[in-house]
């Protein structure tokens, strides 16, 4: 799946299928274009843990890490 990763206040960062990340919290916004990458469940992806990531995704339209500590579960 390509996602886009997006960067919020100091270590925040939100990935999401979305490439507007119109869906992402308005809580860390600005949301600023960092980059893109195809993300797989088989294929480790430095500095993601692309299963939950991709997890999240599914379930909540996007996923939210602080530091590379997932928070997503603090904004839904």
């Amino acid at each position: 799946m390509l996602v886009h990763i997006f960067r919020g206040p100091g270590r925040v960062f939100g990935f999401t299928a979305d490439a507007t990340a119109a869906n992402l919290p308005d809580k860390f916004a600005p949301w600023v274009a960092f980059k893109s990458v195809e993300l797989s469940r088989d294929e480790p992806t430095p500095g993601v843990r692309a299963g939950e990531c991709l997890d999240d995704i599914e379930k909540h339209g996007f996923h939210i890490t602080d530091a590379h500590v997932r928070i997503t579960d603090q904004v839904v």
